[in-house]
């Protein structure tokens, strides 16, 4: 059986979402046919959109699987429902817990439910940092490497959790 690479945004910003991403990180190494490799930090980000939330935690996590593109994304749905994200999915809302494919092999797929690699994901700091600590050199098909498109992002409403404070 053929090994697959994927990445995975994980992301929150309801109900301790530090430890509700360290819970989807923890369960993503415990999907079938799959093997967690690296997970980045937790990040802290801004939400987007115009909407009055909290903050989000983020991170990135690199994972074999013999699944398929398909079945892989229908046990990340099935993962967010475990862990209590309730449907409907809100664009840009909060959340419990969000679990982004973000790549999966060179595969590029546009279809109604599934579209790797992710939309927007050259764009987005909170995805392209935390992936780029873990797979820098990971080439997102039809965009370039990590490295390159996160060397192209602002860092402006980001920050690493873990990161020691700036003495004043």
């Amino acid at each position: 059986m053929r090994w697959y690479p994927a990445y995975v945004g994980v992301g929150s910003n309801l109900g301790m979402p530090a430890a509700q991403v360290e819970r989807a990180l923890t369960r993503l190494g415990q999907l079938p046919a799959s093997r967690l490799l690296r997970r980045s930090s937790l990040f802290g980000s801004r939400p987007l959109g115009t909407l009055a939330q909290p903050d989000f935690v983020n991170a990135a996590a690199a994972i074999l699987t013999q699944l398929d593109a398909a079945a892989f994304f229908h046990e990340l749905r099935a993962l967010e429902r475990a862990l209590g994200r309730a449907p409907p999915r809100e664009h840009w809302g909060p959340r419990v817990i969000d679990l982004d494919l973000l790549v999966f092999a060179d595969l590029r797929l546009d279809e109604p439910d599934l579209t790797v690699p992710h939309p927007g994901i050259a764009e987005r700091n909170f995805v392209l940092y935390p992936l780029a600590q873990i797979a820098p050199q990971l080439l997102v098909p039809g965009a370039g490497s990590v490295a390159d498109l996160a060397a192209q992002v602002s860092p402006a409403g980001i920050w690493r959790l873990d990161a020691p404070l700036a003495a004043s």
